[in-house]
């Protein structure tokens, strides 16, 4: 079995810590580089359930792609929700490592999972990396569909290939729009959109889009309007947790490592619970209800 620093080693040709950004949070966050790994759990949160299952799984190392101490503290108590995860985690010699905006920029990398979930065909970057001289790494991806779809068929093809959460996919745009290529982007994503509207896609799927930057990127028509798809935070980033897993199981064959890899399917989404809007017309503007103004459904059933 490899040692704790050997398999993080490894991690890191994956997601190199010089990528992240200059406020994350990325590595090794608790471990003994000297202690043997002979399971892994990959996650998107470090929270308490997580943590939890690693230790009933009897996983000697947990990687997220969040990070539990992104800015920083000044103790570790287990009175604290994220101390008890420390403690949780030391208690029970399970390591814990971090891949965040390294991860989001690497290539493949978080995005390209988003991308693959949902049937895409990456073409290029979003943003690229500027220290990438092949032109592969960065932010987000531009990407084409197999064949064409309406807004809403994606938004439907979406709620449907995502892991199933409450928010399900908020649509902005037209629903019977024709989308033929897209860009994507795992987590927050509303910072990209200037740069959404320079690749000239016909749409944007990302996550935690706010009211007033969407309200002034779709009142924005030039050079011609584009849809939004808004899915949960936690479900453009969870596919990632697969690819990971897989490049890491490469990697152990590679070596001749006994590694078992693990993906943990705890849905860490924060929001629970999701009820539909009720139409009412405006005191004032009494107009009827159409497919356009409708909410549309696109929670998907639980995967």
């Amino acid at each position: 079995m490899p040692r704790l620093s050997e398999v993080i080693a490894a991690l890191e040709t994956l997601w190199p810590a010089e990528l992240a950004e200059s406020w994350d949070a990325v590595g090794t966050v608790v471990g003994d580089p000297d202690q043997e790994v002979s399971r892994v759990l990959f996650a998107v949160d470090p929270v308490q359930e997580i943590a939890d299952e690693a230790v009933r799984l009897g996983a000697d190392l947990l990687v997220t792609h969040h990070p539990l101490y992104l800015r920083g503290t000044t103790t570790v108590a287990a009175s604290t929700f994220k101390g008890r995860v420390v403690h949780t985690l030391i208690k029970n010699d399970v390591a814990l490592h971090v891949a965040h905006t390294n991860a989001d920029r690497a290539d493949p990398g978080v995005s390209d999972a988003l991308a693959g979930a949902l049937g895409l065909r990456v073409l290029r970057p979003l943003v690229p990396d500027p220290t990438d001289p092949d032109g592969r790494r960065g932010l987000g991806r531009v990407c084409e569909l197999d064949h064409p779809l309406t807004v809403a068929e994606l938004a439907a093809r979406a709620a449907e290939r995502l892991p199933a959460t409450a928010q399900g996919i908020r649509v902005a745009g037209d629903p019977d729009a024709v989308v033929r290529t897209i860009a994507v982007s795992g987590g927050s994503g509303d910072s990209l959109f200037a740069d959404v509207r320079a690749a000239g896609v016909d749409a944007f799927l990302t996550a935690d889009l706010r009211h007033h930057p969407a309200s002034e990127f779709m009142a924005d028509r030039t050079p011609s309007p584009l849809a939004l798809l808004d899915a949960a935070h936690w479900a453009t980033e969870w596919p990632w947790c697969e690819l990971a897993a897989a490049q890491l199981d490469e990697i152990s064959d590679r070596h001749g490592w006994d590694l078992r890899v693990h993906v943990s399917r705890s849905v860490t989404d924060p929001w629970t619970a999701h009820a539909a809007s009720t139409a009412h017309p405006s005191p004032t503007t009494a107009l009827p209800r159409s497919a356009s103004r409708a909410p549309l459904d696109a929670s998907g059933a639980p995967n």
